[in-house]
């Protein structure tokens, strides 16, 4: 009997997935350059389901049904091309190539145009959960020809996580790199979340003097609330470990220098091709970088003067920092969901937010019951322009507000790094502004570069005659 998929590539994700869609009933070619690892899964996992060992690429295709399914688990970026073009002559119109891993959109752009001029579906599947997910129900985000996942979609829907309602965490999201795409601005979710529990911790300890074992009761106890989600659970978890070696907190032996493997980094380089303001996501990367500038950092603590006020913790801090906590929280999603808006506008995709959000509910990293809501939000015509006014989120978020500012004021005195904690609350802010600054800028762009302006009193473009007398002002002929 031929196999229903191939997987080549089997790394530890690849060769989670290949025995998840295994161990849901598919019959599975496996391939991998070295064949070590082929029958390494063999040995140890063959009892999960069909597999048909394969040490070529053609005989992976020769073992496939029509139309072939193949899936790449290898690293992003140059071994991915150089597998297509290894694959792609030995396959025939209609066949199907998956790409798995966390790609570049523009790459799967690239990739699925040069592809449909062979008569070939290129499908870019992000894929979020990490290995155990990926064994046990990832988060599935497919791009690609809508024909395509016809065949490739009820067995990514089986092999996905599911809801709380039943529901696959998996959907058609749109053509070309639409489905890597969505998977990079859930990574910078990600990155952001990650950095504002960080910035809790570092509130609840340094200013607040709570030792990692009682901190982890407390978000043990917030994971029973709103903040309820898959990070804040885990959070809870390291903060309660104690080092065997040492007997010390976990936290207080590993080095505080975080890593990153690119997505959050292409999340910010996007928004910004976007005109997409992402502050919170980037001040989370930004926050990794400075992190590993070690040697830099080492310096600092003894050369530059922090002047720390006496300030008072104020009481009810624990809970302030719960609402802030929340209060960013959604911000990253608000403006993940708000660069995904704009994406599609560029890139001519229909992207269904309310279904991105579904998606999220199980088997991902964000997974949140926050997620619950936020779909909600975007059901029906009259979506909400920005998440934050969902009425759901206005009254939430606005009760926040003043512990927010709180929690902000205190780190900033205590001298307390929180940059996405501050830059979220200054988004939120310059949302809600009736001016902004940016009117003066207009006014220095004008100055020394005659870049123009428009008028709030008159329409069209307008640029001021700078000199001895500066109330002259003439219209542009933009025509």
């Amino acid at each position: 009997m031929p196999a229903q998929i191939g997987v080549t590539g089997l790394a530890v994700m690849g060769a989670n997935l290949a025995r998840n869609l295994a161990r849901n009933g598919y019959t599975v070619a496996l391939h991998n350059r070295s064949m070590e690892k082929t029958d390494a899964l063999l040995a140890k996992h063959g009892d999960d389901g069909d597999f048909v060992r394969t040490e070529t690429l053609q005989e992976l295709v020769d073992a496939l049904e029509k139309p072939r399914r193949v899936l790449i688990m290898v690293k992003a970026g140059a071994p991915v091309d150089a597998v297509v073009d290894q694959l792609v002559p030995l396959l025939e119109e209609g066949d199907i190539v998956i790409d798995g891993g966390n790609s570049h959109f523009q790459d799967t752009r690239r990739r699925e145009a040069a592809l449909a001029e062979k008569g070939l579906h290129f499908v870019g599947v992000g894929v979020s959960g990490g290995e155990e997910g990926a064994l046990n129900g990832p988060s599935i985000m497919p791009g690609g020809s809508e024909e395509s996942y016809k065949a490739l979609g009820p067995l990514l829907e089986k092999i996905s996580a599911k809801a709380d309602d039943g529901a696959p965490c998996c959907a058609w999201i749109g053509t070309d790199g639409a489905g890597h795409f969505v998977k990079m601005v859930h990574n910078g979710i990600e990155y952001a979340d990650m950095q504002v529990i960080g910035e809790a911790y570092d509130l609840l300890r340094s200013a607040a003097g709570i030792e990692p074992a009682e901190q982890a009761k407390i978000f043990g106890e917030w994971n029973r609330g709103e903040l309820s989600s898959f990070l804040i659970e885990i959070t809870a978890e390291v903060l309660a470990h104690v080092d065997v070696k040492t007997g010390k907190p976990f936290v207080d032996v590993v080095v505080d220098a975080a890593g990153q493997k690119g997505t959050g980094r292409w999340t910010v380089q996007s928004a910004l091709d976007l005109g997409s303001p992402v502050s919170g996501i980037a001040e989370s990367v930004f926050a990794r970088g400075i992190s590993s500038q070690t040697a830099q950092r080492a310096i600092a603590q003894n050369t530059l003067e922090g002047h720390k006020a006496e300030v008072e913790v104020p009481e009810g801090f624990v809970e302030d920092v719960r609402q802030a906590l929340y209060a960013s929280k959604l911000i990253s999603y608000a403006q993940g969901l708000d660069m995904l808006g704009s994406a599609a506008k560029e890139y001519g995709w229909d992207l269904k937010l309310d279904q991105i959000a579904s998606l999220w509910r199980a088997g991902c990293i964000i997974r949140a019951d926050l997620l619950k809501v936020i779909m909600e939000a975007y059901k029906g015509s009259e979506a909400p322009a920005n998440l934050l006014f969902a009425p759901a989120f206005v009254a939430s978020v606005g009760k926040a507000v003043p512990a927010w500012r709180r929690v902000v004021a205190t780190a900033v005195q205590l001298g307390i790094p929180v940059p996405v904690f501050s830059s979220s609350l200054a988004y939120y802010d310059a949302l809600r502004a009736g001016r902004l600054p940016a009117a003066l800028i207009q006014g220095q762009r004008d100055l020394f570069g005659a870049h123009t302006y428009h008028r709030v009193d008159a329409e069209g473009t307008f640029h001021t005659l700078w000199g001895e007398d500066r109330s002259e002002i003439s219209a542009v002929d933009t025509h």
